[in-house]
């Protein structure tokens, strides 16, 4: 896997699905390859009281209750659909659950404008029909076709972006589950394999772009994905995502607690900041999201490391924190700035600490900015 700029998770947690399948005697549904139970644990995380020889990490923060209507679905003949912010963690918690289930998360269509029918159908390999005709040797499968061809979980990234011809077309595929390939005179139905499913994910913030039919949403239970706010949790996130980036990237730098709590603050505070604002000028464009916490924290310890004195400070944290959410001029700016001053700049005289150096990052960032 090293050699590989991000391995599926299938493959960077193979040995520990290994493991898990080798010692699961649950029941399990159709051609799942761990039973409900381990789905569960090898996404959540195991638990002294599970009774298992080994530890088994969370990989995905959140309410359990959403991780066990996910399977539950999943075990139904129904979708499943993750909607919520942008970074709630939704793609994550689907390839997670598909490498659980199929050993195979890679089955994906990506939902875009341009994204067509043969995207989530089948297409033709044209050279090959110039030579042989159609066939069933000559078409090439979408990543759902082969979903249901193997019983394995399909996955559909970013629905409410595809067009509503792409959207009535997995209607039916969710209904009658088979495609029909009307080119060949025999073999020309594909029928879905016991265990076949799909997880599709949705942008709250997309509402409106190409809402979803309500033929559509029957096909699909809904798991909403909140915005993370408890700090503990939140905490874990951003600590477990800095220490495989950390080893990935190879790097020896400290991460203060301290410097994680004034990140973890700031965004609370922005947060605040935007639930009471009366209009999305007040607000900044950015979700405030924790995946997005965890790229400012990225982006300023790739900066530490390559260009600072390979150890994280404040002024790195707020210049990475302001240029990762200041993406409309002048409008995040001045909220920002806003924030700095209003906020910021008095914490930083009352509490000191990390905060004063944190400030004058915020600033200087700012006016070069500007």
């Amino acid at each position: 896997m090293s050699d590989l700029l991000r391995a599926p998770a299938e493959l960077k947690y193979a040995e520990e699905l290994d493991w898990l399948e080798s010692v699961d005697a649950g029941p399990k549904p159709f051609s799942w390859r761990l039973s409900p139970k381990m789905v569960r644990l090898f996404v959540l995380g195991s638990e002294r009281a599970d009774g298992l020889d080994r530890k088994i990490p969370q990989k995905w923060f959140g309410d359990r209750s959403f991780v066990e209507r996910s399977i539950v679905t999943l075990a139904s003949d129904r979708g499943l659909l993750l909607i919520g912010d942008p970074g709630t963690g939704k793609s994550w918690l689907a390839e997670l659950l598909s490498a659980a289930i199929s050993r195979n998360s890679t089955l994906v269509v990506q939902g875009t404008a341009g994204t067509t029918e043969d995207h989530i159908k089948y297409s033709w390999n044209v050279s090959m029909v110039i030579a042989k005709g159609q066939s069933r040797e000559s078409m090439i499968p979408s990543p759902i076709m082969t979903a249901m061809e193997t019983g394995a979980i399909g996955r559909f990234e970013e629905l409410t972006r595809s067009t509503s011809d792409v959207q009535d077309a997995l209607i039916s595929i969710l209904s009658e589950k088979y495609i029909s390939v009307p080119e060949l005179d025999s073999d020309g139905i594909v029928f879905a394999k016991p265990g076949f499913s799909v997880i599709a994910t949705a942008n709250s913030r997309d509402r409106g772009v190409n809402d979803l039919s309500s033929a559509l949403k029957r096909r699909f239970n809904f798991v909403r994905i909140p915005v993370m706010t408890n700090k503990k949790s939140e905490t874990e996130i951003v600590r477990f995502r800095t220490e495989e980036l950390l080893r990935r990237h190879q790097i020896e730098l400290d991460v203060p607690p301290t410097l994680l709590d004034v990140l973890l603050q700031s965004f609370a505070d922005l947060r605040a900041s935007a639930a009471a604002a009366g209009s999305d000028d007040e607000k900044l464009e950015s979700a405030l999201s924790t995946a997005e916490q965890i790229g400012v924290l990225e982006d300023a310890i790739l900066h530490s490391n390559f260009f600072g004195e390979r150890a994280l400070t404040a002024h790195t944290l707020a210049s990475s924190l302001v240029g990762s959410l200041a993406r409309r001029e002048p409008e995040d700016l001045a909220i920002l700035n806003k924030y700095l001053h209003g906020v910021v700049e008095p914490r930083s005289k009352e509490e000191g600490g990390s905060w004063p150096e944190f400030l004058a990052g915020g600033r200087e960032a700012i006016a070069t900015l500007s």
